[in-house]
């Protein structure tokens, strides 16, 4: 192992950066995926269909996690690649222009640090970070080493999406003060779960990375991690955060000066932490003037609301937004529509689906920061909004934001739950 991708010092950092030019119109872009689990099989179809890339490498602490990866190249007659446990082997490799990372949310930070400092190129599922600190050293190291970092927020990419906000902020609703996140998924009990031994072929130690080294159990592994405070956020970190970034977007904003979360664990007595069901309040000021954005999960039966979801049972994924002259509706990532007036007139409606895979190759080739869709600083922002709720909800108070300093005014308490502490060598630095 790179023994400078464990230390992150600044002589190491500086060592990396001499990395082969950007890859021109007509060059092949080769990506590696980081993470091999149901996520990451949506990164290897966009890079193994896409013209001008090629899927250069696969990464899993898993072993059979990579060799199901393998098995889906070979049905469809296509090449295999290689395959590694620990995501440091490929960013030594200078012929690989960048990592697609599908991780769970404690590695994404620092693997994405690790990848800029190695001069890759980045495309990161969200939630980018696990922690507010987590949040403004991703952007730092992105800008520090001028790569390309996308976080993977579909909905950016949506030309419906984008016509919707731009309808927003164009004034075709009015003042628009308020947006309304919805995150209704039915979501069963995950039991409790025994510790037991490591599977077969797994690097469980390299799977915790940052975070606390527990027992394993299968309830902490595979998908329900993300209820885990060690490793994830919750659903409101999980899917919530796509309707996050969708608000905060539509809502012109960015860091919010109050934040308010209350809920809890209903219903199951299972391994979960984290609330399955929450509402959270968050006020912004936008020249002088207050914006309101209310958010929330909840998990197994729920209603549908302003039509979000269908008229079936089911899931509720989507965004109201509040203007003077009507309000306008988002349904998942790729669909709006909207009604005018006291009469509620139908308004502009559009459905068009994303390519948000496409956009991020398409700017490592213009190396255009701006042509990103999703840019690491809007993920990390919308990212902010999910760990502030959380930390609200878990301390049970509002909390007092400044944008200005990324500290929660008067409440050291909170302030500590900023960051974490990190487990020895998979550590976050000060210092990018």
């Amino acid at each position: 192992m790179n023994r400078r991708y464990f230390l992150m010092s600044t002589a190491a950092a500086t060592a990396t950066q001499a990395v082969k030019a950007a890859p021109g119109p007509n060059d092949t872009i080769r990506v590696a995926v980081v993470g091999c689990g149901g996520r990451g099989s949506s990164h290897m179809s966009a890079w193994t269909s896409m013209p001008g890339v090629e899927l250069a490498a696969l990464v899993d602490v898993d072993d059979s996690h990579s060799e199901r990866y393998i098995g889906t190249l070979q049905r469809q007659n296509k090449k295999p690649v290689p395959m590694f446990r620990d995501i440091r082997k490929v960013l030594d490799d200078k012929n690989i222009d960048a990592v697609s990372i599908a991780t769970p949310n404690h590695w994404h930070t620092l693997q994405t640090i690790w990848a800029c400092q190695a001069g890759k190129d980045v495309y990161v599922e969200k939630p980018c970070s696990h922690n507010v600190f987590e949040s403004k050293q991703i952007i730092a190291a992105a800008r520090k080493y001028g790569r390309m970092v996308q976080q993977g927020s579909q909905s950016r990419s949506s030309a419906a999406l984008q016509e919707a906000v731009q309808k927003l902020k164009g004034g075709e609703f009015g003042e628009v003060y308020m947006a309304r996140g919805l995150c209704y998924k039915f979501r069963n009990t995950i039991g409790k779960t025994p510790v037991e031994a490591v599977p077969p072929g797994v690097d469980y130690d390299m799977w915790t990375g940052p975070a606390p080294l527990r027992p394993f159990t299968k309830n902490r592994f595979h998908y329900n991690w993300h209820w885990f405070w060690d490793t994830g956020n919750g659903d409101l970190g999980n899917q919530g955060i796509h309707e996050v970034d969708i608000a905060r977007w539509g809502l012109g904003v960015k860091h919010p000066t109050k934040v308010t979360s209350i809920g809890g664990k209903y219903m199951f007595d299972d391994d979960q932490e984290t609330p399955n069901t929450m509402t959270s309040s968050f006020e912004f000021m936008v020249d002088g003037k207050p914006k309101m954005m209310t958010f929330e999960v909840r998990h197994w039966y729920s209603n549908h609301e302003a039509g979000i979801g269908g008229e079936r049972a089911g899931n509720t994924i989507g965004n109201t937004f509040y203007g003077s002259k009507g309000y306008l509706v988002i349904d998942g990532y790729n669909k709006y529509w909207s009604f005018m007036g006291k009469e509620g007139t139908p308004g502009p409606a559009r459905t068009e689906r994303e390519g948000h895979f496409a956009n991020f190759i398409s700017a490592m080739r213009s190396r255009k920061q701006n042509e990103l869709n999703a840019d690491i600083e809007e993920g990390a922002l919308s990212c902010v909004l999910v760990h502030l709720a959380n930390i609200s909800y878990r301390l049970g108070r509002t909390l007092n934001w400044d944008g200005a300093t990324w500290t929660v005014k008067g409440d050291k308490e909170a302030n500590a739950m900023l960051t974490r502490a990190y487990r020895a060598p998979y550590v976050v630095p000060e210092k990018v």
